[in-house]
């Protein structure tokens, strides 16, 4: 079983877990099929973070070579973008309006 944990340095209480489908969760088949769904945007989780600068951030990541699946965009709330992961993890940034 493969898996990585994320946390901002020093917050051990804040965690993500990514992890690979396979063994021991589940046979190598089943495996195939949640990657291939998963690929597709289909069943994947959702992840959300903030920014104070969602513009540098969003740059940040343009610079890295990143795949948006959705540009940077003014909403009703704040400025936001989106991107997946490439396990087919929907990721949002946002910087909410006032911050």
């Amino acid at each position: 079983m493969r898996f990585l944990t994320v946390n901002v340095p020093g917050d051990r209480n804040h965690q993500i877990l990514l992890e690979k489908p396979g063994p021991p969760v589940m046979d190598a088949a089943t495996a195939d099929q949640v990657r291939d769904l998963l690929t597709k945007g289909r069943g994947g989780g959702h992840l959300f973070f903030s920014t104070i600068d969602c513009r540098a951030t969003y740059e940040e990541f343009r610079s890295k070579g990143i795949e948006f699946s959705q540009e940077l965009t003014e909403q009703p709330y704040g400025i936001d973008f989106g991107l997946r992961d490439p396990f087919g993890n929907h990721i949002r940034v946002a910087q909410l309006a006032g911050e």
